[in-house]
């Protein structure tokens, strides 16, 4: 029995207006190709980086929020290769003093350790059309302040992994660091993967590059798993390869075959000063850090939110925010979460919406469960009433408009309920028989005579006491 050892490599995409080293806009995605340039990005003769100031806070939040250290002496190193995508013939990195290191988050009950988060600059991206014999280059993306997160080889399945990339995504949006959005290549993946038998060395790492969703990364680390298991029950041997993934096919393929550790040649940037980060300017950016995941769902669990519940929605930024809005109008929390992990996403996920681009008000929201809670409204009428607060109405200029007040007239319920007794002696006889789910067949005449606005407890009541008397 084999077991896995994993580490990963995420690549995060900062939230700046600008690009890492120079002043060119940072907000290119969509754009056509080659729009969002400038000398320095294009790696002509004679320009100069400038460091991104708002780019350095954003990693020293996102590093504080990780439990890292990031105190003391930073520096930039140029990390030179030959590629395509990078003009410069060199990225601008970080080498042997990264802004952020040594590290921690906890996921499943499990401490995975952060070795290190470094800021670089992105290339840009290549682009290949299918049967053509050439490539094409687009360098919009080229410059773009980036972090780059490496775990420890702490993680131990695809379901641990998926999990922290989970947590981390969660964790950046509500900083505010990044987008982190897979699909516009704002988070990507590179994982390292090897398989050994308890108590033994651990094996050859093997790494999957550039995965662009949480999904390909747990799959890929299945389909891995899997191969490196037979070629070892096999006799084989584990080469130390760099593999790609086949998102159709759902299996790795050789890239290339590792000979020893690439020499990038690092030194020190000499166009760029050394920074030293302060206390003083660490105690600056953690004033300005919002609420995080872990601490929003302690929150939630101390509101009387399931754990279960609280863990969703304050890991969805949106519906996080959307819950604090609807809290404010008081009503019970649990039940917010009900409808917002419940009927909410049901109607969002049709229509491949966030809650924050439909038109529902959280005050709206709050105000048909409190509606429902104080006996106004039935549960029922209130799903009923949903689809038109998903388009921005006002749940109590409904219930006002429509006359869809709860019908509470004890006599009017008694009246409805003698009449239904009258009707279905049959099904009278079997509940006295002792058949008690032969009342639903009197309950379902009564509530449509009440038209559905009777309270279905209330009505249940008067059956019972109704039937007992009969």
């Amino acid at each position: 029995m084999y077991e896995a050892v994993i580490g990963l490599e995420v690549h995060l995409h900062l939230r700046t207006r600008t690009k890492m080293f120079s002043g060119c806009r940072a907000d290119y995605y969509g754009a056509e190709p080659n729009t969002f340039t400038d000398p320095l990005t294009l790696g002509l003769p004679g320009t100069l980086p400038t460091i991104n100031q708002e780019a350095v806070e954003l990693a020293l939040m996102f590093g504080l929020a990780l439990n890292c250290d990031v105190e003391g002496f930073t520096q930039f190193h140029r990390k030179n290769y030959f590629y395509p995508d990078a003009p410069k013939n060199y990225q601008i990195s970080q080498y042997d003093r990264p802004i952020a290191r040594d590290g921690f988050v906890e996921v499943m009950g499990r401490r995975i350790g952060i070795k290190r988060a470094h800021l670089e600059d992105d290339a840009g991206k290549l682009i290949h059309p299918t049967y053509a014999p050439y490539s094409l280059l687009d360098l919009n993306r080229a410059g773009m302040p980036l972090i780059e997160m490496v775990t420890e080889a702490d993680l131990r399945t695809p379901e641990e992994a998926r999990e922290f990339l989970s947590l981390i995504r969660s964790v950046a949006q509500a900083l505010g660091v990044s987008d982190a959005n897979p699909e516009e290549g704002q988070m990507r993946c590179d994982v390292n993967v090897s398989i050994h038998k308890p108590g033994e060395p651990w094996g050859t790492k093997v790494e999957v590059k550039n995965l662009n969703s949480f999904k390909s990364v747990a799959r890929s680390l299945e389909y891995e798993i899997a191969r490196q298991t037979r070629v070892l029950e096999n006799g084989g041997k584990i080469n130390q390869d760099t593999m790609g993934w086949d998102e159709g096919g759902q299996k790795t393929y050789l890239m290339r075959t590792k000979e020893g550790e690439a020499d990038y040649r690092y030194f020190p940037e000499p166009d760029l000063p050394p920074l030293n980060i302060t206390r003083e300017w660490i105690e600056t950016v953690r004033a300005k850090m919002p609420e995080l995941p872990a601490n929003k769902k302690a929150r939630l669990v101390a509101l009387g939110v399931k754990e279960a519940d609280a863990h969703a929605i304050s890991h969805d930024v949106g519906l996080s925010r959307f819950l604090d809005e609807a809290l404010q109008s008081g009503a019970d929390a649990q039940k917010l979460a009900n409808w917002l992990l419940g009927d909410v996403a049901g109607w969002l996920a049709a229509r491949e919406l966030e809650v924050f681009a439909s038109k529902l008000v959280p005050a709206h929201l709050a105000a048909l469960v409190k509606l429902i809670d104080n006996g106004a409204i039935s549960g029922k009428m209130g799903k009923d009433l949903l689809p038109e607060l998903m388009e921005g109405a006002d749940p109590e200029a409904l219930v006002k408009e429509r006359g869809l007040s709860v019908v509470t007239d004890t006599s009017a319920i008694e009246a409805a309920v003698d009449r239904a007794i009258t009707a279905n002696s049959t099904a009278v006889a079997q509940f006295k028989a002792g058949n008690a789910k032969a009342m639903n067949a009197l309950f379902g005449p009564v509530m449509r005579e009440l038209g559905g606005k009777a309270k279905p407890e209330l009505v249940r009541d008067v059956l019972t006491r109704k039937l007992g008397e009969a």
